[in-house]
């Protein structure tokens, strides 16, 4: 059987997030600086370090079988691409942003405006669905500075933190997409490396499941155990066993790790004590 080929940014904290959930799901791989493909030791898998502009013709020719890349990325480029999994990192926004002081009420003051982007399939899109009549001036990085030469009236960009816009004196006014990494797959994937893949993301699956959880140990007096167990349901119930204190039992759950003090503030009002917080590695379901 021949190795999967998945596609990953090569440099940039995309890169560095991707590679840190390949080494979480067990692959070893040893990449060289300045590589541009690398073998797995323990799978059977090639890593293409590709730029991340590239990689969505890539997986439409099936020169790869798989990326992980942002879905900014795929909207731009490729929004016939499947995409299997959110990943849950390299969160951003493309968003509208223009001078401040300047008068902005609603997208239809973009009417007759010149915008600066990197996106301009995305930004004919959202103007087409909005009915605007705008411009589009194609900027290959640094779109930020665009207003301030004259250049533009407005921008669409990625936004994360929001610092860079701060920089240029730009205020976010709207969100046309939101952004985090995926797993994609190529069209032209074959049926074995279709079950490589299979198994990729099982293993991402489980890996992502943990991060989004906590395991939970706690000690219940047994007259509250029904109303603490109402609140950890758990993977499908707590596991609860009798402590060597009369009355008393000890409970064992996992929560959503978004839901963490909301859970705890509930359980410790119920009477919960000794309430031990641990972290998942993997979670298999």
């Amino acid at each position: 059987m021949s190795n999967l080929k998945i596609a990953v940014q090569k440099s940039g904290r995309l890169h560095q997030d991707s590679m840190q959930l390949l080494k979480d799901i067990g692959i070893s791989i040893n990449n060289g600086k300045d590589q541009l493909k690398a073998s797995a030791q323990n799978f059977p898998l090639e890593i293409f370090y590709l730029r991340n502009g590239d990689i969505p013709q890539y997986l439409k020719d099936g020169v790869v079988d798989a990326a992980i890349i942002g879905e900014n990325v795929l909207a731009e480029k490729a929004t016939d691409i499947l995409k299997l999994e959110k990943l849950g990192f390299s969160k951003c926004r493309v968003s509208i942003a223009i001078p401040k002081g300047v008068s902005y009420e609603n997208v239809s003051d973009l009417e007759g405006k010149q915008i600066a982007t990197s996106y301009p399939n995305t930004v004919n899109r959202f103007l087409e669905e909005n009915n605007i009549n705008a411009s589009i001036h194609v900027i290959n990085g640094s779109v930020e500075i665009a207003p301030n030469i004259g250049l533009a009236d407005a921008i669409v960009d990625i936004v994360s933190s929001g610092s860079t816009l701060f920089k240029n004196n730009l205020t976010e006014k709207n969100v046309i997409l939101t952004s985090e990494a995926v797993l994609s797959v190529s069209p032209k994937i074959s049926d074995s490396k279709q079950e490589l893949l299979n198994t990729l993301r099982f293993r991402i699956r489980s890996v992502l499941k943990g991060r989004q959880s906590k395991y939970i140990l706690l000690n219940a007096p047994d007259d509250k155990l029904n109303d603490i167990i109402k609140i950890l349901p758990g993977m499908n119930s707590p596991t609860v066993l009798p402590l060597a204190k009369k009355g008393w039992s000890s409970v064992h759950s996992v929560i959503d790790k978004n839901q963490f003090w909301e859970i705890i503030d509930a359980l410790k009002q119920n009477g919960a004590e000794g309430i031990l917080i641990c972290s998942i590695e993997k979670m298999v379901i």
